[in-house]
């Protein structure tokens, strides 16, 4: 299990936002972009890659660049960030049109990530049920693809306490766009930890990703 670093509230520079949002204006937002994966998806082919491992990938490469996406409570009820996080995402079975949610380790070497992906894939992939993988851990970030339409909008409504605090990420069908092609992300994030800067931040580092795979892809 990694670390998971306590926020200590009374010295915690976010501490009237959060608790504006989390308490006297419990809300969360989500915000859909258009990443151009022209270069991405020609640099994969020739790689004969997929693209789902890709966006796992590039999701949590940019879920690591600020504690924002990784701010949570534990088990305890306690908030703080992990030091790291792993993708847990889903499986679609077309033979009964459910799905399975599984996790894979993350890693910062992307052959080595995509080669646990594959494992995890062939041993659960075709697994029912909702959670096929053992062992689900607490630092999780949840990720999902629709990968049958296109759409400039995504919510998701989570009917909890409001206490969930860690981004979703969906990924939809990509489209082209003249001489682009364009792949809508969304992600959906609490206000309580989360500002429009954020959700930026976090997208515009996918775009880099996207704009940049020569450099991972090949270690």
């Amino acid at each position: 299990m990694t670390t998971f670093h306590l926020i200590d509230r009374k010295e915690w520079a976010r501490e009237p936002y959060f608790a504006h949002y989390s308490e006297t204006s419990a809300c969360a937002f989500g915000m859909t972009a258009n990443l151009d994966v022209t270069l991405l998806l020609r640099r994969l082919r020739e790689r004969k890659v997929k693209l789902y491992p890709a966006f796992l990938y590039m999701t949590m490469r940019s879920v690591h660049i600020d504690t924002a996406f990784r701010t949570s409570f534990d088990g305890s009820g306690r908030l703080g960030y992990w030091e790291r996080m792993e993708p847990v995402y889903t499986i679609f079975h077309p033979e009964d049109r459910t799905f399975s949610a599984i996790w894979t380790p993350f890693e910062n070497d992307f052959a080595r990530f995509h080669a646990s992906y594959e494992e995890d894939r062939e041993r659960y992939g075709g697994a029912k049920g909702l959670f096929t993988k053992p062992n689900v851990p607490a630092n999780v970030i949840s990720i999902s693809s629709i990968p049958w339409t296109s759409f400039t909008s995504f919510q998701l409504q989570l009917y909890n306490k409001g206490d969930y605090l860690l981004p979703i990420v969906t990924g939809v069908k990509w489209f082209a766009s003249g001489e682009r092609t364009l792949l809508p992300v969304s992600l959906q994030v609490h206000h309580a930890v989360c500002d429009g800067y954020h959700a930026s931040l976090f997208l515009n580092e996918m775009q880099r990703l996207a704009d940049t795979a020569d450099d991972w892809l090949d270690g």
